[in-house]
């Protein structure tokens, strides 16, 4: 055992997707009902309050969470082992507590008031159905001009036909806003701006909600105003609300690396750089790669051409010495901007979008997801 944030825990039971609905509490102690109340209340869940084991059969099966006040840990004794049972007290120096723990098969014991986030952050994973959290994938130029957006928005509209729950999320606030390469900048729903207060933990369905909804993909992009950067904190709390929500993340990063970025980079499952295979863009890879590959350990290269004498995909990711992913093709469409507002990846038997649906079955096969 060890103690996280005044709980003593092993591995949290897996949970299965989809809203579940609240824990249930066991408990006579008044004064711990409320406290338990309240937190799930910060929680946004409804939980179901019992002196002991429910009569009725499931209650104690089924519930996502049991929430087990000390006081009432010898009523049950005697009931089924099942996981995600917390054994909830307030007398630190209260040893036999981890005798009671072990009597009703209690994967953690938590004190109050020290535990109280981390029982937040646990009742509202059970109440959210938290599965398995998104793959999660950036997408940055080696050098301007690269294509790094362009191909953020294929692989995130590849993702979202195939039907997998997928957000697109704009990093680069002097990008001009993804929303506006999706054709959606008039588009109802939040923008980056709305997230700068953000702390602790946002919920993903409400984050989800929030957003617009594009291409049957949700948006996080830039508004058209002042503001050009949000906290760390806000960044860190908004990629983690989309993690939980399972599916794909796909972030458009900028190619300078601030304490946002950081964030961002520290949630990420793959990073694809894009560089046009010339030798002054490979040359500025080499810089980006450095600096993104002090945070991130899984950086792949993918090339566009035309190409430089002498270079190909293989030999670009050679000199930079990353993965290739693949070249990255032309989508004719996109050259031709008279020819309508389809995004990229937005025919699904063109080069682009085959492209990113031989991407996503490679990456989701490594992430354990397919």
């Amino acid at each position: 055992m060890e103690t996280v944030a005044g709980a003593v825990t092993h591995d949290p039971p897996p949970a299965a997707g989809g809203r579940q609905g609240g824990p249930l509490i066991l408990t006579e102690d008044t004064e711990l009902l409320d406290d338990l109340l309240r937190l799930c209340a910060a929680a946004g869940a409804t939980p179901e309050v019992h002196h002991g084991v429910p009569d009725r059969r499931g209650g104690w099966e089924t519930a996502p969470l049991v929430l087990v006040g000390d006081d009432a840990a010898r009523r049950v004794r005697g009931a089924a082992r099942r996981r995600g049972v917390v054994l909830v007290g307030r007398d630190q120096d209260d040893s036999g507590v981890w005798r009671r723990a072990v009597e009703i098969g209690a994967e953690h014991v938590l004190m109050l008031p020290d535990g109280e986030q981390w029982l937040v952050d646990r009742i509202a994973d059970v109440a959210e159905g938290v599965g398995r959290p998104a793959l999660t994938v950036g997408v940055i130029g080696g050098r301007g001009g690269a294509g790094a957006s362009t191909l953020a928005c294929a692989l995130a509209v590849t993702s979202a036909r195939e039907g997998l729950r997928t957000l697109l999320v704009d990093a680069d606030p002097l990008g001009g806003g993804l929303d506006v390469l999706l054709g959606g900048e008039t588009a109802d729903g939040l923008r980056w701006p709305a997230f700068a207060s953000s702390r602790g933990r946002v919920g993903g369905g409400a984050l989800e909600e929030s957003l617009p909804e594009l291409h049957s993909l949700r948006v996080l992009s830039w508004d058209r105003g002042d503001r050009i950067a949000v906290p760390p904190q806000a960044v860190r709390a908004v990629l983690a609300a989309a993690r939980r929500r399972g599916g794909t993340v796909v972030v458009d990063l900028p190619r300078r690396i601030d304490d946002g970025v950081a964030e961002v980079l520290t949630q990420l499952d793959v990073g694809v750089l894009v560089v046009p295979a010339e030798l002054r863009a490979v040359a500025a890879a080499g810089r980006v790669a450095s600096a993104v590959g002090m945070v991130l350990r899984d950086l792949r290269v993918a090339v566009r051409g035309p190409y430089s004498p002498g270079l190909d995909d293989r030999e670009v990711a050679r000199l930079l010495g990353l993965p290739l992913v693949g070249e990255v093709p032309v989508e004719p469409h996109l050259l031709r901007p008279d020819e309508g507002t389809a995004p990229p990846g937005a025919a699904p038997r063109g080069p682009l979008a085959r492209f990113c649906r031989e991407f996503w079955e490679r990456a989701l096969v490594e992430a354990g997801a397919a």
